[in-house]
């Protein structure tokens, strides 16, 4: 019998158990070791061993502490979340301590290090990006959002760095009421803005935020995870449609073209997502993510296995990534659920000795 393959997770989120489950589900013996700095992080009871990770280090020193870690814990391959662009640069030295990166080379995650650098290298490859507006003053936001209104559009607004959902907001010109503290409202009105923006660059001058503004698009938002190996060839790909409660799968060309054209185009090997919306009707791509996304999981119910498959193509394997029958009869929802903590706080991370944090389940 063979030994397990020994996989890390560095500090991720804390939907990534639903991953842990996958390769516990392989046909291999996998032994998961996750790292936090929250000892309340699921993912660290979801895992077979787990400890601490020292907090507030530059990338550069979190690379040494990282090629240690995976020297000292024997770590076949290693999924980083954290500092993924500084580890990638890094993969020949992981290597040379016995670890395999199952990440994408460094150009491709710098590629989509902002919103901004995603949307040049989408054009680049020839795809389509809803209109966009990269604005840093009070008269920038105001002509972008002058220009989609004008179109007869909605105005929305994010960080130009941020994952999923973080910083979004509707703009509105509707004046403040009441009736707004009421339930989920994401609006934020554009003089509320642009008075933050000028009030910033009086305090700080030579400072700026760097804020995307576009038009809110249509649903529903479909979701491509997409496995590929270290040439750039895209292996499996399948897109997850969200609409409301409801969810299911696609295998249409205007998504999975369009996946396959960006992962070959920027070398975007392993696990990626790619992120599509719809304008006048037409998907168009909103988002891509170099890491594998929080509802990878959900590809279980086609029979695929994708985190398993990453961790195959890291080793030197070649995956089988087919599945039986059509995933787009498939329809599901999602609901919360439990997930265990462990039941006493970790030691602090000790520098220079033996993570005292680590635990054995």
């Amino acid at each position: 019998m063979s030994a397990p393959v020994t996989v890390w997770l560095n500090r991720t989120y804390a939907e990534n158990v639903f991953f842990i489950e996958q390769l516990h589900a392989a046909p291999r013996a996998v032994r998961v070791h996750a790292t936090h700095v929250d000892p309340d992080s699921p993912v660290l009871a979801a895992a077979d061993t787990a400890g601490l990770e020292p907090a507030d280090l530059t990338p550069d020193a979190y690379v040494a502490y990282a090629l240690d870690h995976c020297a000292r814990h024997r770590v076949d391959v290693f999924v980083p979340r954290l500092h993924q662009l500084a580890i990638s640069l890094h993969r020949h030295e992981f290597e040379a301590v016995g670890t395999a990166l199952a990440c994408p080379p460094a150009t491709a995650i710098a590629a989509f290090g902002s919103k901004a650098d995603g949307y040049a290298a989408i054009a680049a490859a020839g795809l389509p990006t809803p209109p966009w507006w990269l604005v840093r003053t009070a008269e920038e936001l105001v002509g972008a959002v002058d220009l989609i209104e004008a179109a007869g559009l909605t105005a929305c607004l994010k960080p130009a760095s941020g994952a999923g959902g973080e910083g979004f907001r509707l703009l509105t010109r509707e004046p403040f009421g009441l009736h707004r503290l009421a339930g989920w409202d994401s609006r934020v009105q554009v003089d509320q803005v642009a008075a933050a923006l000028d009030l910033a660059a009086r305090e700080t001058p030579g400072t700026s935020a760097d804020l995307l503004v576009m038009p809110y698009l249509d649903g529903p938002e479909v979701s491509v995870d997409c496995l590929a190996d270290l040439d750039g060839t895209l292996l499996a790909a399948v897109g997850r449609s969200k609409h409301s409660r409801r969810r299911s799968f696609t295998t249409e060309p205007r998504y999975l073209e369009p996946a396959r054209r960006l992962v070959e185009a920027t070398g975007m090997a392993y696990l990626s997502n790619v992120q599509f919306r719809h304008l006048h009707g037409e998907p168009v791509v909103i988002d891509v993510n170099t890491r594998p996304s929080g509802g990878l999981h959900q590809l279980s119910l086609c029979g695929l296995n994708l985190p398993w498959n990453a961790v195959q193509l890291a080793l030197g394997e070649r995956p089988d990534t087919d599945w039986a029958g059509d995933p787009t009869g498939i329809e599901y929802t999602l609901v919360s659920g439990i997930q265990p903590v462990l039941p006493h706080r970790l030691p602090p991370f000790v520098p220079g000795g033996r993570p005292a944090g680590e635990l054995v389940h």
